[in-house]
């Protein structure tokens, strides 16, 4: 059945719901994560996340900076090729990496990339049609397991900002 926005519209032009939804969760938590660090004192910016060893800021900047490599191994899956060769080794060492080169981030440095890239993620996640979320193939993160697109994006560059969210707010005791 045809919609009066399917009936006009160019098939790019029409957003999945479920792309729709996944975005929008995407952005959800973005802004969530935007509205805590906005309020930071420096002091709280500079807390130190226990068992992680990261402070704060350069957490909000982690988000902000993964987007771009979340969406880009989610987009390998829509269109059925295995995500080969990326192992959690690799995760944590450009997330140690990361940390060390990002240690004195500002606030507004990490807040305006944040904006940049959860932006982007979401608009490439709108791009997305259904049989591209349904997309499935082995993932090397995953021991290679087959895994779809959307579980991809639910699991990481959705979950992101959530998870990372919880361990501030713990860190800061909220």
């Amino acid at each position: 059945m045809k919609t009066a926005a399917s009936a006009t519209a160019t098939p790019s032009a029409v957003t999945s719901a479920r792309a729709n939804a996944l975005a929008e969760r995407l952005e959800q938590g973005a802004n969530a994560l935007a509205i805590l660090a906005r309020g930071l004192t420096e002091a709280q910016w500079q807390t130190r996340i226990p068992h992680d060893g990261r402070t704060v800021g350069v957490v909000v900047h982690h988000v902000a900076s993964v987007y771009p490599i979340e969406i880009q191994l989610a987009q390998v899956l829509s269109t059925g090729e295995p995500v080969a060769g990326v192992t959690w080794n690799d995760v944590h060492a450009m997330n140690a990496a990361h940390a060390k080169d990002n240690d004195a981030v500002t606030k507004e440095a990490a807040l305006a990339l944040l904006a940049t890239n959860s932006a982007a993620a979401a608009a490439a996640i709108r791009a997305m049609t259904d049989a591209q979320l349904d997309a499935c193939n082995t993932n090397s993160l995953y021991a290679d397991a087959p895994l779809t697109c959307q579980h991809m994006l639910e699991d990481h560059a959705v979950r992101h900002s959530y998870h990372h969210l919880a361990k501030i707010k713990g860190a800061l005791g909220e």
